[in-house]
């Protein structure tokens, strides 16, 4: 038998990612875990690659984890391992998997489809192939298990995954609310893992050099009082780390947490105003601000409280604030969506990341599809592509609004030209931005940065008759911060000539000029 008989893999988006779930099997593979092996790959590799990697080493088993953004590639990845190696058994696992299973090719090819919360199932199944008791079915539903049941898995990141790669971790899963186009609503509720030997895990974690930790919890602040003894247990390590006034900035603690927008009690605002300054990261989803939407798709939230959340905390706090819209939801007009990102612009969050409905696998959202007229690409990641409101050129134009602005407003660039570009309409200036760009350039990605402050400028001064002083200041601002060299190709003539005279050849040409008024 070989050392490895069994590989458990997925291909990430991108190589800064780490696999939180794989991490979980390899922790809970109990006697079988030194034949077992954990192997990463990317989604832009190719297939033939990843399958001449995967077999490499003669394995009895893969095990695949399926998700929305390697859908695609994975199939291929099973496409090849089936007609190379047929006699390698190969196990599905994953959301993309979960649900509509049936319906899958990807799932006619395989061995074996574990659908839901795979931690003890995928070893059971495994010592049920190598003992030679094969399951009967193809089809197998995770057993239920209890999170004190499980292994945890923060044992299972490398050095270099420390070194080089985003360290995901979670207090808590699932989700009590039930928005119909996320999967976390088919959750009952949320089941906390045991505080302290998770607090235990932080520590080790924190011992072996990790910084930066993403919670990947849908609802850290549901219960407060262990949100606050996780937020404690860090700024006690920030306490520490001020006793280093050389301590360099990759070494300081950077936290990552999904936030409910509209539970925020005055406990839970205290100990946030502690934190210091680049420390902190807050993912708010919103989604809506149309109180009709949220009914249809079955989203509580208190729209006054979220608002005044929000601004508290970009008022009152050093964190970072990441809001989320989206495009496309069931019965929200153009109209609607532009009041609700004009409305979310005045609260001035840091980041809106402008998402774009999809049809995730087993979501409810799936019930509106007919009433609607709600029509999906049918490949991933399943976005929408128009519905009885919006049509397919309008939603098109919006996809683009969301790239566009994920590279300016997003990118933080541009923070001196964004609250001039946007001016009081923001929605409507930046769509008109987005129209522009795409006519001019016909790209959504790979603009070169400046060529971009060039854009801007002929837009901002030729299309929107801004005020080119205003607007050659603010870019400059831009510009000196973005690191470009050379000089700006926007500027007029005469102002690129002032751009080459030295900044300590003008100071001295200043001083000397006010000593001649004396």
């Amino acid at each position: 038998m070989s050392s490895t008989t069994i590989i458990l893999s997925t291909l990430n988006a991108r190589y800064i990612h780490a696999s939180l779930g794989l991490r979980y099997l390899m922790a809970n593979m109990g006697d079988l875990r030194q034949q077992t092996q954990l192997t990463e790959f990317i989604i832009n590799s190719r297939p033939i690659d990843i399958v001449e990697s995967l077999l490499q080493d003669n394995p009895k088993i893969i095990g695949l984890g399926v998700y929305i953004w390697n859908a695609g590639e994975t199939l291929q990845v099973v496409k090849l391992l089936k007609k190379i190696s047929p006699e390698t058994i190969i196990i599905l696992g994953g959301p993309e998997v979960t649900y509509e299973v049936e319906q899958q090719e990807i799932t006619t090819l395989a061995d074996y489809v574990i659908t839901g919360q795979a931690d003890i199932t995928f070893r059971e199944t495994c010592k049920a192939i190598l003992n030679n008791k094969s399951p009967l079915q193809k089809i197998i539903k995770a057993a239920p298990f209890k999170l004190n049941d499980i292994k945890l898995p923060y044992d299972e990141y490398s050095n270099e995954d420390i070194k080089n790669r985003v360290i995901y971790v979670e207090a808590s899963r699932g989700c009590p609310f039930k928005c119909e186009f996320c999967l976390s609503s088919l959750d009952k509720t949320v089941y906390p893992f045991e505080l302290e030997p998770f607090l235990t895990q932080m520590q080790e974690l924190y011992q072996r050099g990790v910084r930066s930790f993403k919670f990947i919890d849908r609802t850290f602040n549901l219960k407060v009082n262990t949100s606050i003894q996780i937020m404690e247990f860090f700024l006690n390590k920030m306490q520490l780390d001020l006793e280093h006034p050389d301590l360099k900035e990759q070494d300081k603690i950077y936290l990552h947490f999904e936030l409910i927008p509209d539970h925020l009690p005055e406990k839970l605002k205290s100990i946030m105003q502690r934190f210091p300054e680049d420390s902190l990261q807050f993912e708010i989803g919103i989604q809506s601000l149309n109180p009709d939407i949220q009914e249809i798709i079955s989203r509580k939230q208190d729209n006054v409280k979220a608002q005044q959340n929000l601004v508290w905390i970009r008022e009152n706090t050093h964190a970072h604030i990441h809001a989320d819209l989206i495009i496309g939801l069931p019965g929200e007009t153009l109209d609607s969506f532009s009041h609700g990102f004009n409305k979310l612009i005045k609260m001035d969050p840091h980041e809106i990341q402008v998402g774009v409905l999809k049809r995730l696998r087993g979501t409810p959202i799936i019930r509106h599809t007919e009433e609607y007229d709600m029509r999906y690409n049918p490949a991933a990641p399943y976005d929408i592509l128009s519905n009885n409101i919006i049509d397919f050129p309008t939603m098109q134009k919006l996809k683009r609004f969301a790239r566009y602005w994920d590279m300016i407003a997003n990118s933080g660039r541009f923070k001196h030209t964004k609250p001039f570009l946007l001016g009081n309409d923001a929605f409507e200036r930046f769509l008109a931005l987005s129209n522009w760009l795409h006519a001019k350039t016909d790209q959504t990605h790979n603009i070169a940065l400046a060529r971009l402050f060039s854009l801007l400028f002929q837009f901002m001064t030729h299309e929107l008759k801004l005020d080119k002083e205003k607007t050659i200041e603010y870019l400059l601002m831009d510009f000196t911060d973005s690191g470009i060299k050379g000089q700006p190709k926007f500027l007029p003539s005469k102002e690129k000539h002032k751009e080459t005279v030295k900044p300590e050849k003008r100071r001295s040409e200043s001083r000397q000029k006010r000593h001649q008024l004396r």
